[in-house]
Order: C-alpha cells, then structure tokens, then sequence
C-alpha cells in the first residue's frame, strides 16, 4: 500500500458535534457566564461509556471542563429551537414546499 494510502486510512472523520467545545465556552465567556471564582461543587456519577462517548464528541479530557461544557451548553439557549418556535407557522396554512 502506498504512504499515502496508508496516511488517508489512519485519518480520522471530523467531529459532528452540534457546537464545537471552543465556541460553546466562548459564547458562555462572553454572556459572563465563567466570570468569578469557582466556588461550587457538582458531584455525580455516570456510566464510562457516557463520559467516553462525550469526551469524544469533544475532544476534553478533564472531567472538570467537561461538566463546565456540559452546563455551558444547557445553560445557553439554542438559537435554531428559539428561531423555530419564533417563526412557526409563518409560511402560513396554503403554502406548499412540493415542486
């Protein structure tokens, strides 16, 4: 097989998470949201292979900064959901997406 061959099979897909990790924390940085001491502890337990699945779908290691994205990203609202709910219905009743 050639070296090229060889480099394109090791090579894996891009991530298909909703938000890249980055955005999603700085999105929170910018809504103040990480400003301030880190003064409270969240505890809980979870099965391996959940935290396995999202450390992959992230790229963080660190259960830490994990949960600090996991409330991150719950604790900002999703702009398609709240674009949807706001437009629902505009197209009106008689208009028809068949071409």
């Amino acid at each position: 097989m050639s070296k090229m061959g060889q480099t394109a099979r090791r090579r894996r897909a891009p991530s298909t998470s909703i938000a890249p990790a980055n955005v999603v924390l700085e999105e929170a940085r910018r809504a103040g949201l990480l400003d301030g001491d880190r003064t409270e502890h969240l505890s809980f337990r979870a099965t391996q292979a959940l935290i396995k699945a999202a450390q992959r779908a992230t790229g963080v290691s660190s259960p830490t900064e994990l949960g600090i994205l996991a409330l991150a990203m719950l604790a900002q609202p999703d702009p398609v959901a709240a674009f949807l709910k706001r437009t629902r219905g505009a197209l009106g009743e008689s208009h028809s997406l068949d071409v």
